[in-house]
């Protein structure tokens, strides 16, 4: 049964004389898993600062029920404690564990032979223990220890001594344990704002994982799409100070949105054209005796119509493309044998990476593993330990730091993109700069008071006006809001050259990449597609390690001494767990191989092959079963032996 926790209801704010929200209308019921989006700068933090009860609002009424509790976690916001890891994480559970403290106090008492020449106290005490029990067993109080254990393991805490006080910690790791306390104290409201910074690709699939059985309601602001995807089931969007629902997921949004913009214009349109056909009418017939009557009507109806506004688009987005200015060789990079380090310690070794011309690799890998230490050593900017690096012909590199380590000058904007391109007019560098939504004075703050999403969008500028023909990207969609990651994203589908990117946006992985690379302190591993690719591949790598592990004892449990039922039984179960895997291939394949020939006759289809947007698709759509078939094959060729 559906409870509503929290309802907003025409809530404005002001800061200052300024507008920052009008009219906000939110409902938040129990299991409801709620996106709030919308650029940076329309106000999500405020709003969820105020649901929080962190902010005040000017009009309007926020009504919670009695007792309804509401965790909220603002953006990197992380645990400032002496305590150790282990302490801080038991303080959540104070009120557990003075009821423990009780119990062991009334189970003295029991145990104190003169209780028995009280009957009247002693039934007194047993009861009270009882319902003290059941209270204590139905809030959790005998899984306290597994649960901290479960979501410190979670966050990747495992590695680390539970007794390590929490201020030796750096930021990224202070936030990730302000989330997993969050998490343990379960409260009926979870409010995340930006959750996802700070975590590597694993640690959010954990998250999801998470979130989807947590039993409250959740309310995100996050710009990691694939994130929404996977956890929300309705998105409310702020925008130009009002707020609209939406129900699915966050590319449900998307799609909902476009179609909506789509009816209102033609909607708004076809009353244009009525308009303009009866003010014609009036202005030829207005004058003329005989027909002034219908003038007059048609007037009179056009006074009564209820005129639309033009629907309003997308409110301004950057809007970029980069080129190149010569093509490079098709190879472009090979790096052999690579070992990578610092101060010639290496942290992963046995590397290498193969780059043709026009691919787009993801390099990918838990934190700490080395990425950005493998894109510097490959620039020059740190000495490679091993191995060689090899770039191809007429390669230009064009380099875009998730740092902006470079962007702390006392210069303008303006000069700043200038010193750099001082051939160009001022007229192309403001050009330049209104394309990534610097207008106007924008063009004359000085760079080292830049908001992280501005520095990251005069970096892209400079990126696109050096017109290289490899770029080599570090996390660009950092500080991007979801519009300015949309614009870059098709600006790098179309880009003619070739990219090698570090990303943990798996959305834009899978719109971007044509093949991932894993990196790992032992080497790299490369898989042909995108990131939902890799994932599948490596889920059935996984798998199958575990049946050759099973298949591996079930051997050794074969041998005459140990022959047992039991052990004869399992080695039965994993034969059976096998056959069925390979008709499960087989059927697979089946099918894969149907939809392989449909797609064939499609190519053959006059209608398809002289449009080049419908053959592209066909030919992406063969490309992805073909790799699919390819990977079933080889599995079934591992396992049917």
């Amino acid at each position: 049964m559906a409870m509503m926790l929290l309802q907003v209801q025409q809530v404005t704010k002001y800061f200052g004389a300024e507008l920052i929200l009008s009219n906000i209308k939110l409902e938040i019921q129990t299991k409801d898993r709620i996106a709030l989006v919308g650029r940076n700068g329309a106000g999500k933090s405020t709003l969820l600062k105020i649901i929080a009860g962190q902010l005040s609002y000017d009009e309007g009424t926020i009504t919670k029920p009695n007792g309804v509790e509401i965790g909220y976690l603002a953006q990197n916001s992380g645990l400032e404690s002496n305590l150790s890891i282990w302490d801080e994480m038991m303080s959540v559970f104070k009120g557990l564990l003075n009821m423990e403290k009780q119990l062991r106090a009334l189970e003295q008492k029991m145990a104190d032979p003169s209780i028995y020449n009280r009957p009247a106290e002693y039934e007194k005490i047993l009861q009270a223990y009882d319902e003290l029990q059941t209270r204590f067993k139905e809030e959790g109080g005998y899984q306290i220890e597994a649960d901290i254990r479960s979501i410190l393991h979670g966050f990747r805490f495992h590695q680390y001594d539970y007794s390590t006080p929490i201020h030796t910690l750096s930021g990224g790791q202070k936030t990730r344990l302000g989330l997993a306390k969050l998490l343990l104290s379960k409260p009926d409201i979870l409010i995340l704002d930006e959750p996802t910074n700070h975590l590597d690709i694993e640690t959010l699939t954990w998250l999801e994982q998470y979130l989807q059985g947590y039993q409250g309601a959740i309310l995100i602001v996050s710009h990691d799409r694939y994130f929404l995807d996977k956890v929300v089931n309705q998105v409310y969007e702020i925008s130009r100070h009002s707020i609209k629902k939406y129900y699915g997921n966050y590319s449900r949004y998307l799609e909902q949105k476009a179609a909506q913009y789509e009816r209102d214009l033609k909607q708004y349109e076809k009353q244009q054209e009525e308009v303009t056909k009866l003010q014609e009418f009036i202005q030829k017939n207005i004058a003329r005796a005989t027909t002034t009557k219908r003038a007059q009507s048609r007037r009179k109806q056009l006074e009564k119509m209820e005129l639309m506004d033009r629907p309003l688009g997308d409110e301004k987005s950057a809007h970029f493309s980069f080129e190149i200015e010569k093509q490079s060789g098709n190879e472009v990079l090979q790096v052999q044998e690579a070992s990578i380090g610092y101060g010639g310690e290496a942290v992963a070794r046995n590397i290498n990476l193969s780059v043709k011309r026009e691919d787009s690799v993801a390099l990918v890998g838990p934190n700490g593993i080395g990425k950005s230490t493998l894109i510097k050593t490959i620039l020059n900017k740190l000495p490679l330990l091993s191995g060689t690096i090899q770039f191809g012909s007429n390669v230009t590199t064009g380099y875009y730091d998730q740092e902006q380590a470079d962007l702390s000058s006392n210069k303008t904007v303006l000069q700043e993109l200038w010193d750099e391109y001082p051939l160009k007019s001022e007229k192309e560098i403001r050009t330049a700069l209104g394309n990534f939504l610097f207008s106007g004075d924008d063009v004359l703050k000085t760079v080292s008071s830049l908001s992280g999403g501005e520095k990251a969008r005069l970096a892209l500028a400079k990126l696109m006006l050096q017109k290289a023909n490899f770029l080599i990207l570090d996390e660009p969609t950092n500080h991007l809001d979801l519009d300015s990651k949309e614009v870059l994203e098709n600006a790098l589908i179309d880009y003619p050259g070739t990219i090698l990117f570090i990303s943990h946006d798996r959305y834009f992985i899978n719109r971007i990449a044509t093949k991932v690379v894993e990196l790992s302190k032992d080497g790299t591993q490369e898989f042909l597609g995108d990131y939902d690719y890799y994932v599948q591949k490596r889920e059935e790598m996984l798998e199958l390690e575990r049946l050759e592990k099973a298949e591996k004892e079930a051997e050794k449990a074969m041998q005459p001494t140990k022959s047992t039922y039991q052990q004869d039984k399992e080695a039965k179960k994993l034969e059976r767990q096998r056959k069925r895997r390979i008709e499960e291939i087989e059927a697979k394949i089946e099918a894969l191989e149907t939809e392989i020939s449909g797609w064939e006759e499609k190519l053959a289809d006059p209608d398809v092959f002289q449009d080049h947007v419908k053959m592209r698709e066909v030919t992406d759509e063969l490309e992805k079963r073909k790799n699919e078939l390819d990977a079933l094959m080889d599995e079934w060729a591992e396992i049917a032996e």
